[in-house]
């Protein structure tokens, strides 16, 4: 079987509704912030930006597109009334049959098949659809650790889901679904823990001073 890359990836415009996720969820705050920042931009300041972050898609079975990255963009783009986006095919596996298309691209790192709670699923429960993606609020945390300098961006696949998932085990979900704001502090603290240390983008003290933030609450 023959696996074709894309040599020279060519951006194409297409319609953001046609777009296949390789993941299931999305932090629905991260989304929000995103559509808040696009809609500030002026016009030309917004078309450069999407210029440069063209969304990378796979090719697969009966010349459906996957995207395999800027998951949280293209919600962005449809939360602000986009309909169309552009894409650059990195991959080009149409010649596999659908049911090893997705084992190849798990073999890749390429698709993220686990819920909201952190759990696996069949890759039959993937959405089809851009916004299908169910609300992850960690993953919005992770964004905001990012952000706050508990860790730094990562080449790793999925990274964000990964901090994602150590915080949803040490902070209760419901208090990062209603008190969001107050659960940075306590995410700096873990992200500066020896445990963290495997995790992408660890860096010692997360950025911050660990005598400065309170310790984190044990999860409900």
């Amino acid at each position: 079987m023959l696996l074709q890359t894309v040599r020279a990836p060519v951006l194409h415009t297409v319609s953001i509704a046609g777009l296949r996720p390789t993941q299931m969820t999305i932090g629905r705050r991260e989304v929000e912030r995103r559509a808040n920042e696009l809609e500030t931009m002026a016009r030309d300041e917004r078309r450069r930006y999407l210029a440069d972050h063209a969304v990378p898609v796979v090719k697969g079975p009966k010349g459906r597109l996957y995207a395999i990255d800027r998951h949280h963009l293209l919600a962005a783009l449809l939360l602000s009334g986009a309909e169309k986006v552009a894409v650059k095919a990195v991959l080009d596996f149409r010649d596999i049959d659908s049911g090893t298309f997705f084992e190849v691209m798990d073999d890749l790192g390429l698709v993220h098949p686990f819920d909201d709670e952190g759990r696996r699923r069949e890759y039959d429960d993937l959405p089809l659809r851009i916004d299908d993606m169910a609300d992850d609020p960690f993953r919005s945390l992770a964004g905001a650790l990012r952000r706050g300098g508990g860790y730094s961006k990562d080449r790793t696949p999925f990274s964000e889901f990964l901090w994602a998932d150590f915080l949803r085990r040490r902070i209760a979900r419901t208090r990062v679904e209603t008190q969001f704001e107050t659960t940075l502090a306590p995410a700096l603290e873990l992200a500066s823990r020896g445990e963290a240390r495997e995790l992408p983008g660890w860096h010692a003290n997360g950025g911050v001073s660990i005598a400065s933030v309170p310790s984190a609450p044990t999860p409900a």
